[in-house]
């Protein structure tokens, strides 16, 4: 949170203290300009176009609740975009769909799955890559204008059983987000949808 006032350079990452020395450090240097800063706060590495890294690791997801308390302190103490790279492995699997929710439906922040800290780091340089060539679009989170028929949530909203585009159309433009229709009473979505439809939302 506190690298609100930072202005990272294109092709730069401003990387926190605790991951010098890491596996994704040394992946990084080289592909990057990595600086490394003690003050990031909740942020793991810092990009430019305001946007922020949180890693977290199969170790963070085994160890408990700790980095769900750091996900909710940044989203409602910063404006800066927030990308989650979250360690998917044999181990960590089973709270994957815990953080899923967390991050994607409860929080609205972008979750990206990597297999290891290499794969992490690879993500990063594309990221880093990408805003440099496109001056600062970010293809995770440049989207701006997020319009009711945004092809990503009206895709995701069709996957609802029982609703078809147009009933997937009109809850958008009644809700505008996913965790919104996802927060949403059975009588309000009643309003929209009808009462059989709206428990299978419900439901789902």
């Amino acid at each position: 949170v506190t690298a609100g006032s930072i202005v990272v350079p294109y092709g730069h990452v401003i990387g926190n203290e605790k991951w010098r020395g890491s596996e994704i450090a040394q992946r990084l240097q080289g592909k990057v300009r990595l600086i490394f800063e003690d003050g990031l706060g909740l942020v793991d590495f810092h990009l430019s176009n305001r946007t922020c890294i949180l890693l977290i690791s199969e170790a963070d997801l085994v160890a408990g609740d700790e980095f769900k308390r750091r996900l909710v302190r940044f989203r409602n103490g910063s404006s800066l975009r927030g990308i989650v790279i979250v360690e998917k492995t044999q181990i960590s699997d089973q709270y994957y769909l815990g953080v899923q929710k967390l991050v994607v439906l409860e929080l609205g922040m972008v979750l990206l799955p990597v297999a290891n800290q290499g794969e992490a780091s690879q993500l990063i340089i594309q990221l880093v890559r990408e805003q440099s060539r496109a001056g600062g679009a970010n293809p995770f989170v440049h989207r701006q204008r997020a319009g009711p028929a945004e092809p990503a949530v009206l895709q995701a909203v069709l996957h609802i059983p029982g609703v078809g585009r147009t009933k997937a159309l009109l809850l958008l433009q009644r809700f505008g987000s996913i965790r919104r229709l996802c927060n949403a009473p059975v009588s309000e979505l009643e309003h929209v949808v009808g009462q059989t439809v709206a428990q299978q939302i419900y439901t789902f």
